[in-house]
């Protein structure tokens, strides 16, 4: 943490900014987007709905039927992600991260499209089995999307940035005196946040009860973690006169490092428990998909028949 970790009590006041640490950015960053993306469905949904009350259309004709027909043709396009990972020749046409992109915002669009395609209003039954495949499959999107994000960087890589945030933090086994030292429980809380996090559930229920409850401690411990530290901060202000918004900068850097530390290691304890849940969001993806295939041609066909 260079020269802005605090090695000394009378040393307080020299964390003068956050230390930069790519895990933690990275966590932020992955959050802001994910919410950008709830938000940007939530949107989306609430546009078709108003154009659905404002505009006086059918859903087989005209304007409906168009909206219909493209969200159709986005629909069939995502499976261009998975035949790209598939086909060889294909394996140099753009990015897996554009490939990726495009899929997740055909899978929204798509879905948006249809839905302002129906109005609302399901009346036949292949329509209606229809409609439910793509709400069950655009669903199952957002959750494996949740899944893999936990994951993609792999658990090398989950305890790569937890051993970082040890030796910035001062807190790793090879360190003779840690760099929290001057908050001994902030210390506490957090080598003892990381070592329950860590250990082995005995059984299958005690595995699934830790799972949901370590996000609950971690918010905890945070908590606990940075009340301690303001304390600390405030009262080293009070004696040395320090202004609020320098206050305010050196206590966010220190709250800064006790956060990182816990998302690491709450990254690393929960990263098996994810990889086992993505493996069975694609058991179940899979044939949702199929079976959206299926009923969105037995739907077209039904349509231009009847």
């Amino acid at each position: 943490m260079h020269n802005t970790l605090v090695l000394k009590k009378s040393d307080l006041g020299q964390m003068s900014h956050a230390p930069s640490s790519p895990q933690g950015d990275d966590k932020r960053d992955r959050g802001n987007r994910e919410k950008w993306v709830l938000a940007t469905v939530i949107a989306l949904v609430l546009g078709a709905w108003q154009i659905a009350r404002i505009y006086d259309y059918k859903s087989g004709t005209g304007m409906g039927y168009s909206m219909g027909l493209v969200g159709g043709i986005m629909l069939l396009t995502l499976f261009a992600y998975p035949l790209r990972k598939r086909v060889r020749a294909l394996h140099n046409v753009g990015t897996t991260k554009f490939w990726f992109a495009l899929h997740m915002m055909l899978g929204i669009l798509g879905p948006v499209l249809v839905l302002a395609h129906t109005r609302f209003h399901l009346g036949s039954i292949n329509a209606t089995v229809a409609f439910s495949c793509m709400s069950l499959v655009a669903a199952s999107g957002i959750v494996g999307r949740f899944f893999y994000i936990k994951i993609h960087k792999g658990l090398y890589g989950r305890r790569a940035n937890l051993n970082e945030m040890r030796e910035l933090s001062g807190l790793a086994s090879a360190e003779a005196e840690s760099k929290l030292h001057f908050a001994p429980n902030v210390e506490k809380r957090l080598t003892g946040f990381e070592a329950a996090a860590l250990k082995k559930p005995g059984n299958p229920l005690a595995s699934t009860i830790k799972f949901l409850m370590l996000p609950i401690q971690a918010r905890l411990t945070y908590f606990l973690c940075s009340r301690e530290l303001s304390h600390l901060y405030k009262k080293h202000a009070a004696q040395k006169g320090w202004e609020h918004d320098r206050l305010k900068r050196r206590r966010e850097a220190a709250c800064h490092v006790a956060s990182s530390y816990i998302n690491s290691a709450q990254d690393v304890a929960q990263f098996s428990a994810y990889e086992r849940l993505f493996s069975l969001w694609h058991v179940l993806h899979v044939p949702l998909v199929h079976m959206l295939v299926l009923s969105a041609i037995a739907h077209v066909i039904a349509v231009h028949i009847y």
